[in-house]
């Protein structure tokens, strides 16, 4: 029998789908699932977004650039420097997905074998696109009795090596919501000047903060221009995750050159959604402020409800719509398929993350969850409490 490859073999399994045959299997049984477990906004796309595309007068649905459409991009320039980012739409690439822009990343700055240091836990599909690029993670641990803050200078440089070429971060954070200061930022910002990597920023979150905090920018930061990447999406920010549009962003021109050629590879990004997105960035800043203050108030009763478990630790995000819990069990894998396998309350269970795929350290997190508070807050209580209860019956 052929062989699938071992680079095939080595590909992680997602922690947020791979749990989806049981929550089928969930369906059948004719149970409730409220799902914690997926990134996926309840938050209705922008009417604006699906209008255009609804409404459209293309004939014939062609490629567009490579590097996607022109008016796009100067638009997507013009959203940055209204952020105070300063750049041109020649150093942005569209991609599909941010998911695209990342693997772009990889591809353009790292050989096989070479080495990305990223804080954990992190979004766990870094690990899959790493294994796909030939690139290995360096881990370094943010711990949840600091709130995932970034760790010291010092832990980083001891981890640099020849092979080191960059370092990943997800700001706000995805699994943690935790949003990193100026000052944390431009420590990060010295580091890479000083070996002369490159500081690759996932900031797909940055419309969502709370509590007053503002999201900074890599490319804010004074010097940046040569050391800087930007992976940004379309998919959060406006509730288009099906839209698979992302982009890569950075103002050293031959890493645009270099993203470029793999964009070319893979011809262009779906021009549909480029319609829509295009049209997404005249959504009003009113539609940010609602979604923000909804999210934040499900934030709050999720970490207290959650605060009230005996046992739960729970990390306090400032951003983003994540949050890491920490539960009295020895194996959030196992808990979380018996969640769909055997319990409910009343014909009613939850589906979780097990956090243990968004390290890259072997046997950390086993015993912590990713929750997204995606769902409207009514249904984030009958969760939260389905959780309690299982957490007594399961213990027992």
């Amino acid at each position: 029998m052929p062989a699938v490859s071992s680079k095939g073999a080595r590909m992680p399994e997602s922690p947020i789908r791979k749990l989806v045959p049981f929550a089928e299997m969930a369906y059948k049984q004719k149970k409730t699932v409220y799902h914690l477990n997926i990134g996926q906004p309840d938050i209705k796309s922008p009417k604006i977004a699906m209008d255009a595309v609804a409404h459209h007068s293309l004939e014939i649905l062609a490629y567009t650039r490579s590097e996607g459409s022109e008016p796009y991009r100067e638009k997507i320039a013009d959203y940055y420097k209204r952020n105070n980012i300063m750049v041109a739409a020649k150093d942005i690439v569209v991609t599909t997905g941010g998911s695209e822009a990342l693997l772009f990343a990889m591809g353009t700055i790292a050989d096989q074998g070479d080495e990305i240091i990223i804080p954990e836990p992190f979004y766990a599909n870094y690990n899959g696109f790493a294994t796909a690029s030939g690139v290995t993670i360096v881990p370094v641990i943010s711990k949840i009795e600091n709130n995932f803050a970034l760790p010291p200078i010092s832990e980083f440089e001891k981890l640099i090596t020849p092979k080191t070429k960059a370092i990943l971060i997800c700001n706000p954070g995805n699994p943690t919501g935790y949003l990193y200061s100026r000052e944390e930022l431009e420590t990060l910002a010295a580091i890479v000047k000083k070996h002369d990597l490159f500081l690759i920023a996932d900031e797909v979150y940055r419309e969502f903060t709370y509590d007053g905090l503002k999201h900074v920018s890599i490319l804010e930061l004074e010097g940046m221009a040569e050391n800087g990447i930007i992976i940004d999406s379309v998919s959060k920010r406006y509730s288009m995750c099906g839209a698979r549009i992302g982009c890569f962003v950075s103002k050293n021109a031959t890493v645009i050159q270099t993203a470029l050629k793999f964009a070319q590879a893979r011809l262009s990004p779906p021009t549909f959604a480029q319609i829509a997105s295009e049209a997404a960035l005249n959504t009003p800043q009113s539609y940010f402020d609602n979604v923000i203050e909804e999210y934040k108030e499900r934030r709050d009763t999720l970490v207290k409800l959650l605060e009230e478990i005996p046992g739960v630790q729970v990390g306090h995000p400032k951003g983003a719509f994540y949050c890491i819990a920490q539960l009295p069990i020895k194996d959030s894998d196992a808990f979380a398929q018996w969640l769909l396998e055997v319990f409910d309350v009343d014909g009613e269970t939850i589906m979780v993350a097990p956090a243990a795929g968004f390290y890259s350290s072997e046997g950390v997190g086993k015993n912590q969850i990713r929750i997204a508070y995606v769902l409207e807050k009514d249904s984030l209580i009958k969760a939260v409490n389905i959780l309690k209860a299982a957490l007594l019956e399961y213990q027992e």
